[in-house]
C-alpha cells in the first residue's frame, strides 16, 4: 500500500536524502560517457568492426602485387585484448547519441504524465528501466561479438530511466517550505553530478572487478530504489507551494475551503500556450538547448579528440575520469546559486565561451597536424 501524503510528509527528510543519493547514482549517468566508452571498448563491444586498411602503394602500371594491410608499427591497437578502431568509436557514439537524446526529448511527455499520475508510478518505472539497462549491458558483455547491438536498447532504457528519476525528485522539495529552493538546487546539482558515477565505476573496474559483476550489483541497487519508492512515496502528487499554504491556513484557523477561499486572494494564472510563447520562456529554452547540445557534443567527441592528441590510452582514460570528477562540483555549488545567481550566470557564460573556444582550437590544430602529416607522407 502506498503511504498517504501525511505519512510522506513525516518521512520527507529520509526521502530527500535518498533522492539526492539516487540521483547521483541513477539519473544522468550518461554524462560520464567518456569512462563508459573505455570500459565498453575493453569488453569488446563492436570490436568485430575492425578492418585493416589495405596498402595500395604496391599497385603499379606494370605489375600488380597482393595488397597488404597497413598496420601500426607495434601492430593493431588493442584494449584488454580486444581490437579497437574508428568504426567501433562511431557505432558506440551513435548509441550514446540515442541515449542522451532521451535525456532531453522525453522531458515534456514526462511532465504531462507526472502532472496527471504523480511521481510514484514514474519513479517505479524509471528504476525498473535503469535496472534492465544494466542487465542488458552485462548480457551484451557476455558475448560482445553477437550481442553488441543490445547497447542501443540499454542506453535508451538508461536515458529514459534516468530522466524519470530526475523529474520525480524535483517535486519533492515542495514539502520543505522555506527550504524549497535549496532542495531544488540540491536535486539539480545531484543530477548534473551523476557524471561522476561512471568514472567511479571505472575505478572499481580497474581493480580487476568483473564488468558483468559491477553491472549486476548496480541493477540490484536499482531494485533498492524501487523498494524505497514503493514503501515511501505517496500515490498522490506532492502539493505545490500555494496548495501547502492554503492547507496550512485552513488548519490554523479551522476554516472550511469556502471560507478560506474568500480570505486568500487567488493567483492570476495564464494558459499553457501563452506561457510557452512568452519571451522569457523562449529565451530560456534556446539557452538551455544550446548549452545541452554543446555539453553532449563535447562529451561525445572528447575521447576521439584525446586519442588524436596522444597514443597513450592511459592518458585518455585519466582525462576522461578528471572530466567526470569535475562534474561533482555541481552538487557543491548549486545550493548557493539562489543567492549569487546573476554573478554565477555571467561566470558560467564566460567559462562556456572559453571552454568552447579552447575545444575548437584543439580540433582545428589536430586537423592541421593530420593534414601536414599526410602531406609529408605523400612527398616521401
Amino acid at each position: 500500500m502506498a503511504p498517504t501524503l501525511t505519512t510522506a510528509f513525516a518521512r520527507r527528510w529520509w526521502m530527500a536524502v535518498t533522492a539526492i543519493i539516487e540521483n547521483l547514482l541513477f539519473s544522468a549517468v550518461l554524462l560520464g560517457w567518456g569512462s563508459l566508452l573505455i570500459m565498453l571498448k575493453s569488453e569488446g563491444f563492436y570490436s568485430y568492426l575492425y578492418k585493416p586498411q589495405l596498402d595500395m602503394s604496391c599497385l603499379t602500371k606494370k605489375t600488380v602485387h597482393a595488397m597488404k594491410p597497413l598496420l601500426p608499427p607495434n601492430g593493431p591497437l588493442k584494449m584488454n585484448g580486444w581490437l579497437i578502431c574508428k568504426e567501433q568509436d562511431e557505432m558506440l557514439n551513435l548509441a550514446f547519441t540515442v541515449g542522451s537524446f532521451l535525456l532531453s526529448a522525453i522531458t515534456l511527455p514526462l511532465g504531462i504524465v507526472m502532472d496527471k499520475y504523480g511521481p510514484r508510478k514514474l519513479r517505479l518505472l524509471g528504476s525498473t528501466c535503469f535496472g534492465l539497462s544494466c542487465l542488458m549491458i552485462a548480457y551484451g558483455a557476455y558475448k560482445p561479438n553477437e550481442l553488441s547491438v543490445l547497447i542501443f536498447i540499454a542506453l535508451t532504457f538508461n536515458g529514459f530511466g534516468g530522466m524519470c528519476m530526475t523529474f520525480t525528485s524535483l517535486t519533492l522539495p515542495n514539502m520543505f517550505g522555506d527550504l524549497r529552493s535549496t532542495f531544488i538546487a540540491l536535486m539539480i546539482g545531484s543530477y548534473a553530478s551523476s557524471a561522476v558515477t561512471f568514472p567511479g565505476v571505472k575505478v572499481i573496474y580497474d581493480l580487476n572487478i568483473s564488468f558483468i559483476t559491477i553491472l549486476v550489483v548496480w541493477a540490484a541497487c536499482a531494485g533498492l530504489v524501487f523498494l524505497n519508492c514503493f514503501f515511501n512515496w505517496p500515490l498522490e502528487p506532492f502539493p505545490g507551494p500555494e496548495d501547502m499554504d492554503y492547507s496550512l491556513k485552513m488548519m490554523e484557523h479551522d476554516m472550511t475551503p469556502q471560507q478560506c477561499a474568500k480570505i486568500i486572494k487567488p493567483l492570476k494564472t495564464q494558459s499553457f500556450l501563452k506561457s510557452v510563447v512568452s519571451p522569457i520562456f523562449l529565451l530560456s529554452a534556446v539557452t538551455m538547448s544550446v548549452t545541452q547540445l554543446r555539453l553532449l557534443f563535447y562529451m561525445g567527441a572528447m575521447n576521439s579528440v584525446l586519442e588524436s592528441l596522444t597514443d597513450d590510452l592511459n592518458t585518455v582514460s585519466l582525462y576522461s575520469s578528471i572530466f567526470g570528477v569535475l562534474q561533482l562540483l555541481c552538487l557543491m555549488t548549486t545550493p548557493v546559486e539562489r543567492h549569487v545567481c546573476l554573478y554565477l550566470s555571467v561566470l558560467c557564460l564566460f567559462v562556456k565561451i572559453l571552454t568552447l573556444t579552447l575545444f575548437c582550437r584543439d580540433v582545428v590544430s589536430t586537423e592541421e597536424r593530420r593534414r601536414n602529416a599526410g602531406t609529408e607522407r605523400h612527398r616521401k
